[in-house]
Formats: C-alpha cells, structure tokens, sequence
C-alpha cells in the first residue's frame, strides 16, 4: 500500500455496537491494529447516536485522528466539536452550512455528475463508490472508473469507497493517484 493513502474508518452499528461500552471497546481495538488517518462515526439505527457520537470524538482524539467526522448531521458536528462531516448523496445543499460552520466537508459522489457538483461547491474532498462489489450498493464503477474521476478531477481529493476489504483492493487503488479510500469492513 501506498504509504502517503490516506485511510479513512467509517463506523457501522453491526460491527460496533450501540451499547456505549462496547462502541468504545470496539473501536479502542480498532484504532490499536490498523492505521487511521481520518474517521468518521455513522449510525442511521440506533436511538442513543448523540451519546454515542461523544464517545467516538472522546475515542478518536486520544487516538490523535487527523479528522474527526460525523455523517449526515452537521449540526450535531459542529457541536461537539468533531473537525467535520460526511455528507450523503442527498445533501449536496448542506455544503455550504457545512462550510459556513468551518467544518471539513466531504460529500458521498456516485456519478460525475454528483463529482461536478461537488467540485462547483467547493468540497474538501469526495468519496466516489462503489468500487467494488458491496452488498445493497448497486454496481461497482471499478478502478478504471476511479482513475477517470481522478484523471478528470486532478485537484479534488477522491476517496475511494465500496467493497474495500482486503490489500488486494489497497494495492489496485494504490496505484489510481486516489487521494485515500474509505471503508466500513476492512478495519474489522
């Protein structure tokens, strides 16, 4: 793997839990085997996120995390005092809230079309997916898809994202100039 990619946790309640002691565990033995650069704690189920988000910011700056993100909900981000968010493919409005609260906004981009938006409200980054096969996530784009959105969108920071499990995977994007990847699974 690339030394210089950028590598990006994403949480997911079905491997962390929501019960307050066992997220922090959870992740506590996360950031202890593999190296994270930025972070990011999605939950879209569980009724306890405010309390859960807490930990994770907790978490994450013992850790010394670069960035500190929460998805969708940057309010909530601001407030707490994470360093950002990770929008989805359905807030391409909330960029400029997000931006104006001074917080580091990354947008979720399935199409060029969504990269060409993105890239026209000043994002600090995207993550362009699936690229590989992920369960419910549609078709793969593929690394040749990847490298045309990085080709076509050279100072945009693209994340790679969707079905990275494994150093197969971070060895084929390695080698796309992705400025990172991003994945749920591969840091289980």
């Amino acid at each position: 793997m690339r030394d210089d990619l950028v590598s990006y946790l994403i949480t997911d309640p079905e491997y962390y839990s929501n019960d307050l002691i066992l997220f922090e565990k959870n992740l506590r033995k996360v950031f202890n085997s593999k190296k994270v650069d930025i972070a990011c704690f999605r939950d879209k189920q569980s009724s306890n996120y405010k309390e859960l988000a807490e930990v994770f910011i907790k978490v994450c700056k013992e850790f010394n995390i670069k960035k500190i993100l929460l998805n969708e909900n940057y309010k909530l981000a601001y407030e707490l005092g994470a360093h950002g968010v990770h929008l989805t493919s359905k807030q391409f409005d909330d960029i400029q809230k997000a931006k104006d609260l001074d917080l580091y906004t990354i947008i979720s981009c399935h199409s060029f079309t969504d990269v060409e938006n993105a890239q026209k409200k000043h994002i600090n980054a995207i993550t362009y997916s699936p690229i590989f096969d992920t369960p419910n996530k549609g078709e793969p784009k593929g690394i040749s898809k990847l490298r045309e959105v990085i080709r076509s969108y050279e100072d945009l920071d693209v994340i790679a994202l969707g079905g990275i499990v494994n150093e197969d995977n971070l060895k084929l994007i390695s080698k796309t100039r992705a400025y990172g990847f991003a994945s749920i699974r591969y840091f289980i």
